[in-house]
């Protein structure tokens, strides 16, 4: 492929963008809803108690004041960053970086969700949406490194359109 060639997105690679920033977005409103510069809008009452989750202990990072949502942000910063590299130049290590980082996001949904649902008995619903995004990303990730990808095709190596495929076979 010629360099100054732009490469097109695969629908996988937007996919990942997308989320990344849309967690970014979630990440800055919970951010701003903690300074108390946002309103929360968010059930109060009954298991989906967005305001006892966020006022909570588990709510910042531990030894400080700094909300959980500013390192959720940095993550999701991090994953979007990882994707337009790859759009740039395409390179295995860039899908292992981003599943490495799906990883650790996943791992600390896993232990978010714990708090929420065995330690405070409450779900904060746009952490649970942040949480659905992380899961996103990380199957996406996951499957982006163990199914070919169109980039490892040989340079001069033919490939075949689906429709070639069906035309061919129905040949035979």
């Amino acid at each position: 492929m010629d360099s100054m060639q732009q490469r097109q997105p695969t629908l996988s690679q937007f996919f990942l963008l997308a989320c990344a920033l849309v967690g970014v977005g979630i990440a800055a409103y919970l951010t701003s809803a903690h300074y108390e510069l946002a309103p929360l809008a968010c059930s109060g009452s009954g298991f989906v108690n967005c305001a006892r989750v966020l006022s909570s202990p588990y709510s910042v990072v531990p030894g400080t004041s700094i909300p959980i949502t500013i390192p959720g942000m940095a993550w999701s910063l991090l994953i979007a960053t990882l994707v337009v590299m790859e759009l740039r130049r395409p390179a295995r290590w860039l899908r292992l970086a981003q599943f490495a980082w799906s990883l650790v996001g996943m791992l600390t949904v896993l232990y978010l969700v714990y708090v929420e649902i065995v330690l405070l008995h409450n779900l904060c619903a746009w952490c649970t949406a942040m949480h659905v995004l992380v899961f996103l990303i990380f199957l996406i990730a996951l499957a982006r490194l163990t199914l070919p990808q169109p980039e490892s095709v040989p340079d001069g190596a033919s490939v075949r359109k689906p429709t070639e495929m069906i035309r061919s076979a129905d040949r035979r």
